[in-house]
Parts: C-alpha cells; sequence; structure tokens
C-alpha cells in the first residue's frame, strides 16, 4: 500500500493512493494514519480495503504520510561515494544524530533557510518508519519491525552543523529541515531496500543520483544499531544517509538560496518539491 494524508496542515485525512494514482480517502474506515495502524495487524487489515470503494480526494495538499512521529534518527556518512566527496574515512560503526520533531514538513511545503544562513544544503534520503517496537534486536529480525518506506529531505546548515562546535543536531533540525512523504509504502511493496535508485535536483539540474546499495551500513544493520542504543517506537522516522552530490561537496561548494526549487525521490516512493524560502515566510 501506498498510505498518505492529505489536507491543510494540522487538519490531514488519512488517504490511500489507488493503482491510477489518486487519493483515497479512508477517514471512513481510520481516523488517522498513526502509530498504532503502523502495527502488522492494523496494516494487514487496511490492506483489505479495496480502494475502489473509497471517495476519491483532488488536489489536496500532501502532509507528512503519518502522524505520531515520536523521534527522527539520522545516520551521516552512510554512503561510501558521499564519504569520499566529503573527504571523510568510512566510519566503523554508524554516526547517529537526532533532526528535530519540529522539523517536519510535507513533502512539497516550502522550506525556509535559517536566520542567518549562507550553507543550507540538500540530502535526498531513504527513509524507514518503525512499526513495531524494536529493541536490541537482531540484524536478522530488523526488516520485521519496519512498516515502511518513504522519500526524505534531510536539509542541513552546513555552518550550524560543522563550524559552530557541539554535535551536528543544530544543524540539522531547523524548522522545515525534514520533508518526508508524499507516501508511506508498505514493506511488502519494497523487494530490496539496498537496491533503490535516489536522486535530487536543484533548479532542474540533477545534482544527486545514487543507489542504495552502497550504502555503507544496510537498513537492517542500521535499525538492528540504534535499537541498542534507544528503543525504536512505532511511528519513529530513520533517515538512512544520502548519496554523493551534495552542495558542500562542489568545488566550490554551492549552496540554496531563497527562490532555488528542489525536486528529488526515490525508486517506487514518489517524488517531493520544494521551493526554498527566505527566514519569516512560512
Amino acid at each position: 500500500m501506498k498510505l498518505v494524508r492529505v489536507g491543510n496542515p494540522g487538519a490531514e485525512r488519512p488517504g490511500m493512493i489507488d493503482a491510477q494514482g489518486r487519493v483515497r480517502d479512508l477517514s471512513g474506515v481510520v481516523a488517522d494514519i498513526g502509530a498504532l495502524q503502523l502495527a502488522p495487524a492494523a496494516l494487514a487489515r487496511l490492506a483489505q480495503v479495496d480502494p475502489a470503494s473509497l471517495p476519491v480526494i483532488e488536489g489536496a495538499r500532501f502532509g507528512v504520510p503519518w502522524s505520531g512521529v515520536g523521534k527522527i534518527v539520522a545516520i551521516g556518512l552512510n554512503y561510501a561515494d558521499h564519504a569520499a566527496e566529503a573527504g571523510m574515512p568510512l566510519p566503523a560503526e554508524p554516526i547517529v544524530f537526532l533532526k528535530a520533531n519540529s522539523s517536519l514538513n510535507g513533502p512539497n511545503d516550502v522550506v525556509m533557510l535559517p536566520l542567518g544562513s549562507e550553507k543550507t544544503d540538500w540530502e535526498v534520503e531513504l527513509g524507514v518508519v518503525i512499526g513495531s517496537t524494536a529493541r536490541n534486536v537482531s540484524r536478522e529480525a530488523a526488516l520485521n519491525h519496519v512498516a515502511g518506506y518513504c522519500v526524505v529531505n534531510d536539509v542541513s546548515e552546513r555552518e550550524f552543523q560543522i563550524e559552530r562546535g557541539g554535535t551536528w543536531d543544530k544543524g540539522k533540525g531547523c524548522d522545515t529541515f525534514c520533508p518526508a512523504g508524499p507516501w508511506l509504502v508498505t514493506r511488502d511493496e519494497v523487494q530490496d531496500p539496498q537496491a533503490l535508485g535516489l536522486w535530487l535536483e536543484v533548479n532542474g539540474e540533477r545534482v544527486q543520483k545514487g543507489s542504495t546499495a552502497t550504502m555503507v551500513f544496510d537498513v537492517a544493520t542500521v535499525v538492528s544499531y540504534v535499537s541498542r542504543f534507544m528503543t525504536l517506537l512505532p511511528g519513529d522516522l530513520i533517515a538512512t544517509g544520502t548519496p554523493p552530490g551534495v552542495g558542500m561537496g562542489f568545488k566550490p561548494p554551492r549552496f540554496l538560496k531563497a527562490g532555488d526549487t528542489m525536486r528529488l525521490g526515490v525508486d517506487g516512493l514518489g517524488e517531493q518539491t520544494q521551493q526554498v524560502v527566505p527566514y519569516g515566510e512560512l
């Protein structure tokens, strides 16, 4: 299934995408798509719903495709070719940081530059959505705890991240810095999460192109590893790293400015489009 939430911010309705790519209204079946609806049994019940029996919703805004995100965990330098462009050695263990929940954004909503930002950058990523509690799970069992996958843009302010001391988090958690969606694609529709192409364009120029096949730590390893240090709960999101082509990797570096447009996608998971706006123009 491809599950969505559509409507104005704070008033989204649950839906699913039918075979023709139309949004079908699920609000007569479930009140929302949240943590409870991501459990295996709940997803199995939703899979029995015939999309053709549901009303069509046209022209609505896409929100984050599920509610109740408890935490956003992200993995740094998880693509061998991206680590090379950053001039950094491959990590011996996954680099883990957190993005603030307040950075969550609809997939096509505007991205706002932070106050004083001069080095805001783009990062297309595979997002992993947790469906059942994972605590110290093995790599072999890890994917059983995954409800599905989505596109994530791990927008990053490089000065805040790298040049201001401390952890990466303050360059990663600014408002609008985590567009997610448009869909949550359930795990059964993704045969191999390590065989997905990712791409991102800035103003029509393709700057990122890669594959999850070049991940240093695959999805199962990441879920297992993170679950050793923090319990992953239904609704939690893991952003699994980005392929090469980010702005700071260009020579000279290239960063986003107001008026720029990002377009990005992951095979089978849909596309996002965001316009960049100055601080204060949400």
